[in-house]
């Protein structure tokens, strides 16, 4: 019995005990937060826990929440798509990463938002923007970690693909592929948390719909607590899209073994 207790504690006790200070100390900032009781009272949980399941229950918030995924999921295919041949051919070839090597670091560190006036400019104001920027935002993870993969690969399975007069396309294919996926998933994971983050302000790019353009409407319209709302509501899902992407990690992980 007290094994059972302590295992229940571990999975739900604790994390419960940590939900309720993190309430406590959500209305003890709410209270410090103006002096205006109209506002207090509009970021308080009360209030916006109530708007959150209004919102949830009218259906105002799921057409937000459903273009939003749709994004996330487009702008994650396009960086799995353009990141991991990038990170093999990194890992594969070092002439390739001597000469783009300096370049992708470069650009790593150049903040997505800070392409937002040229993705502008050169897609114009709609969806191609806003899914470039989670994309160039979500691609170098993805790439990094799958060239770290290449690189961790135990050189006897390519010398032995080699000896076996496997072409190039084959060792990719065969060898390297399968043997690096967990690396690959890994970047994925990280990418999904880097492009949730990105995607709020990538949003306010002139689109009339998704999560970013909620928060930006509802500052507008001084509904606060429909605003906790949407805080809210990007918090849950972007929890749930790291716990799917660390499920998928661990049921690779224990198929491979």
């Amino acid at each position: 019995m007290a094994g059972a207790a302590r295992r229940w504690a571990g999975r739900i006790g604790w994390p419960l005990l940590g939900f309720g200070i993190a309430l406590g100390l959500w209305a003890l900032g709410a209270r410090q937060l103006s002096d205006v009781a109209a506002i207090r009272d509009a970021f308080s949980p009360q209030a916006g826990l109530a708007a959150w399941w209004r919102l949830l229950a009218d259906g105002s918030l799921w057409h937000h929440i459903a273009i939003s995924l749709q994004r996330i999921f487009i702008a994650l295919g396009v960086a799995l798509a353009v990141g991991v041949p990038l990170g093999v051919l990194l890992g594969m070839s070092p002439l390739f990463a001597r000469i783009s090597g300096t370049v992708f670091q470069f650009l790593r560190m150049v903040s997505p938002l800070s392409w937002m006036p040229l993705a502008v400019m050169a897609l114009g104001v709609g969806e191609a923007p806003v899914v470039f920027l989670l994309a160039f935002a979500a691609v170098w993870p993805v790439m990094l970690n799958t060239a770290a993969g290449v690189a961790a690969l135990d050189p006897a399975w390519l010398r032995l693909a080699a000896s076996l007069s496997a072409t190039r396309w084959e060792v990719v294919t065969r060898v390297v592929l399968p043997g690096i996926v967990t690396h690959v998933l890994t970047g994925f994971r990280l990418a999904v948390g880097i492009g949730w983050i990105v995607l709020v302000p990538a949003e306010m790019l002139g689109v009339s719909a998704g999560l970013g353009y909620f928060i930006l409407d509802t500052r507008d319209r001084l509904a606060y607590d429909e605003l906790t709302a949407g805080i809210l509501t990007i918090g849950v899902l972007g929890f749930w899209l790291d716990a799917l992407a660390r499920f998928a990690s661990r049921r690779w992980t224990h198929a491979r073994g």
